[in-house]
């Protein structure tokens, strides 16, 4: 079963079209990653799956409904969206930012309830955050901020969570910190989670399933150990580089050839190779 789909979905900017009728499909309960070269659509498509990018053509279904005839609040019930570098309003700490996810919940008739403070707790909790509620959210490093904007996500307690570059502009200790804890939220919770990611190498360890998008349109989808190869990586990067077995994970690891440093005696001509 598919947690969403797309049919002849055509999206851009005026008159200039970035995604072409487009037919996707984003199976449930995994973690999908959207790959590709800078401006190719990754973050537009994702805008457009979360409601906030009208398309020019076509149509986006969540759970059997086309999206466009759902209300707003409702369609915040069942998929959330962090995205990049969001900015929170000066002086806001992390409890009260992470409040704002119960926003859908909330009418004239039903104020703040103890299910409020229940989901509110457990997605600071599930973040490492409880310690933190208190704090100016513009206070935190990185990987803190991120953390909390996650948080908020959380508390909107949907099924769906679409994330555009969560790693961005953290450090290699926060850029895992941050895909473990998606990793997790899925595995425990089944939850599916759609995510744009420029690293390949991580987008291979943690996705289930990798959307390769080129030219307006879907190059390739499926799991990283079928689709992954030097050709694909060539044809959607315009990168040539050998396709090898992380040592770790097990998951395919792209090293790209360049006119780095090598160890003498070392035979930098190594053949590229499928896995």
């Amino acid at each position: 079963m598919d947690a969403l789909s797309t049919k002849s979905l055509t999206l851009g900017y005026g008159e200039e079209n970035i995604i072409s009728q487009l037919d996707l499909s984003i199976p449930k309960g995994e973690i999908t990653v959207f790959i590709g070269s800078n401006g190719c659509g990754k973050s537009t498509l994702l805008r457009s799956l979360a409601r906030l990018l009208k398309p020019q053509e076509g149509s986006i279904v969540l759970d059997g409904n086309d999206i466009s005839s759902m209300s707003t609040k409702k369609v915040a019930r069942k998929l959330a969206i962090l995205p990049q570098a969001p900015v929170s309003p000066e002086g806001l700490t992390v409890l009260q930012l992470v409040k704002q996810g119960r926003y859908p919940y909330q009418n004239w008739f039903k104020q703040w309830s103890e299910q409020d403070e229940s989901a509110i707790h457990s997605a600071l909790e599930a973040t490492g955050m409880l310690e933190y509620a208190d704090r100016k959210v513009d206070s935190l490093s990185g990987g803190q901020r991120q953390r909390a904007w996650i948080a908020m996500t959380l508390a909107q307690d949907t099924d769906i969570i679409l994330l555009d570059e969560p790693t961005t502009y953290l450090d290699m200790t926060h850029q895992i910190d941050i895909l473990d804890l998606l990793y997790d939220l899925n595995e425990k919770d089944n939850r599916t989670i759609v995510m744009v990611l420029h690293d390949l190498n991580l987008a291979c360890r943690y996705a289930d399933h990798i959307v390769a998008i080129h030219d307006k349109k879907i190059y390739k989808q499926g799991d990283p150990d079928t689709i992954i190869t030097p050709d694909l990586v060539n044809a959607v990067f315009g990168l040539r580089c050998q396709v090898t077995c992380d040592p770790i994970c097990g998951t395919p690891l792209c090293v790209p050839f360049s006119k780095g440093r090598h160890v003498k005696g070392v035979n930098n001509h190594v053949k590229t190779v499928n896995i």
